[in-house]
């Protein structure tokens, strides 16, 4: 098993095309922790952060199946900000965990880096102090706008307010480590990740002080103590 081993954050913008740039690194066999994908799972009937927010929302927000109705949960904190940072310090320290969790299953099967696929990774810009590198999936605004339009069936001025919504890709790009331009054809952007993987496979890089900082923050003291020995032996 290899002792060494860094985080990778990888965000993109609507349209931009980050599911393909992932796709192929899952191909590759990489390891990729999907952010979206835990914050779905957190919120499940089964999860502790599911208890307390049908606890502090009340009933009402819930399916005829008991799960969380998201459109209906969606709707109350876009209208009252408070209620947003209420959900927010629910549900991320137990995103927080279920993201340690699977860091540390990639770090026992010995794998160089993982990545972490954040939607909001350089909008938040909390996480990106804990990665060694950042990707930014890329495209021309022009390639952005047509992708959106004919992806989602919008016009010009309703995609672009869409694309309006977010912080522009050439704002990103300024702080990403790594850019991986995808506004050519498919076989360019996989020439690209191919050769930004072997990069990252050469990275002699540690995790130490960042996953030291990641358990810290989900609270998990007994793993922090197993990955330091494990990092400074």
């Amino acid at each position: 098993m290899q002792s060494r081993m860094f985080l990778v954050g990888l965000s993109g913008g609507i349209a931009s095309g980050k599911s393909t740039v992932v796709a192929v690194f899952r191909e590759l066999g990489c390891a990729v922790i999907d952010a979206d994908v835990i914050a779905r799972q957190v919120v499940q009937p089964h999860f502790l952060a599911y208890q307390q927010i049908v606890h502090y929302f009340g009933t009402e927000i819930l399916l005829e199946s008991g799960e969380i109705n998201r459109e209906a949960l969606g709707n109350i904190i876009f209208s009252h900000p408070e209620k947003r940072q209420v959900l927010n310090s629910i549900t991320h320290p137990e995103i927080q965990k279920e993201m340690l969790k699977q860091i540390f299953k990639y770090f026992v099967l010995g794998y160089r880096y993982v990545i972490l696929d954040i939607p909001l990774l350089f909008e938040t810009n909390k996480l990106t102090k804990f990665m060694k590198h950042t990707i930014l999936v890329y495209c021309d605004p022009q390639t952005q706008l047509s992708r959106l339009m004919k992806r989602n069936g919008l016009s010009q001025s309703e995609a672009e307010a869409r694309i309006a919504s977010q912080l522009p890709l050439d704002e990103k790009r300024k702080l990403a480590t790594h850019v991986i331009d995808n506004s050519r054809d498919w076989e360019s952007t996989w020439r690209h990740v191919l050769k930004l993987h072997g990069q990252l496979e050469d990275s002699l890089d540690f995790l130490l002080v960042r996953l030291a900082a990641v358990t810290a923050l989900a609270g998990i003291g007994g793993a922090v103590c197993f990955l330091l020995r494990h990092f400074v032996s």
